[in-house]
């Protein structure tokens, strides 16, 4: 199965109107239309978390929702290109951050805070540190993406 963001999805990410965990969260950012579930849980998300948000009705079905969960084309690239490059940033980050255990758990609540493309590329240095340059690797890829 294909899960893909409803329209109350996208918005909650923006907004944050509803209450998520961190790891719910994550799915709900890599959860696109185009992964299977098996494809998101593979990045350290449960089956319970994904659950929750059909149960939420933030995501369904990709054959469900069709046009209404693709991107909205802006008039601007830029404000787009943002938010793509903090989708694909975002769960690398807290991935990273998340396996540092104790020692990385401040920097990991700053990561799971962080709720646009700035702010990730402000705490990249202090990941890159905390991780070295070929764990960052991928996620300084991301942030660098179309750039």
């Amino acid at each position: 199965m294909i899960p893909a963001k409803t329209l109350a999805g996208q918005q909650v990410l923006k907004d944050r109107s509803v209450s998520l965990t961190p790891r719910q969260r994550t799915a709900l950012i890599l959860i696109d239309g185009k992964r299977s579930v098996g494809e998101v849980l593979r990045s350290g998300v449960a089956m319970e978390d994904v659950q929750r948000l059909f149960e939420l009705q933030l995501v369904t079905e990709s054959d469900n929702v069709a046009d209404q969960t693709a991107p909205m084309e802006p008039a601007r690239d830029t404000g787009a290109s943002l938010q793509q490059r903090y989708a694909a940033a975002y769960p690398i980050a807290a991935q990273l951050t998340a396996g540092l255990g104790l020692r990385g758990f401040r920097l990991n609540l700053a990561v799971e805070a962080a709720t646009c493309y700035e702010d990730l590329v402000a705490l990249s240095d202090k990941i890159r540190e905390a991780v070295g340059s070929e764990k960052f690797a991928p996620l300084g890829a991301a942030l660098r993406q179309d750039a």
